[in-house]
């Protein structure tokens, strides 16, 4: 794995982030959701993810299967993580997944966290695991996604 904690995902002076595809190049998976991340809107999501994809979130027991759950869980994670403090501050990527360690306040809360994603030959997202810390946090991030998801269904 590549460690890129010292790059940013934000483009240079020449509008190419660091690691991006050439020009013409579809985007890496990992590419797309730094892009979903940084604008805040989750429009592209739903291309990005497999039909299989499976969702772990750090609030609910069992694994969420499946393109639809993952969707409501992940469009639900840009609208409750999706501040301007929120940033990526470490990054482990292999060729086929990543670990990306964040950081955001929330309600005055310090949030830290992983987001472990695995993709597939096709560059669609098949599994997308999230940790969280400390519990102060896991348990208002647990009240705000039910809030959230309450309100989507």
């Amino acid at each position: 794995m590549r460690d890129t904690s010292l790059e940013t995902a934000h483009p240079d002076a020449h509008g190419s982030a660091p690691g991006a595809p050439s020009p013409g190049a579809p985007p890496s998976p990992l590419a797309a959701w730094h892009e979903l991340v940084h604008t805040r809107n989750p429009r592209g999501l739903e291309a990005l993810l497999a039909d299989e994809v499976v969702f772990h979130s750090p609030v609910v027991h069992s694994p969420q299967h499946g393109k639809a759950l993952a969707l409501q869980y992940l469009r639900a994670a840009v609208a409750v993580f999706g501040n301007e403090s929120f940033r990526y501050v470490r990054e482990l990527e292999g060729d086929r997944d990543a670990a990306l360690e964040f950081e955001v306040e929330i309600d005055g809360v310090y949030v830290n966290g992983v987001d472990m994603i695995r993709w597939d030959d096709a560059g669609r997202i098949v599994d997308f695991k999230v940790f969280i810390r400390p519990l102060k946090a896991v348990l208002g991030i647990q009240q705000r996604m039910a809030a959230m998801l309450q309100t989507k269904s």
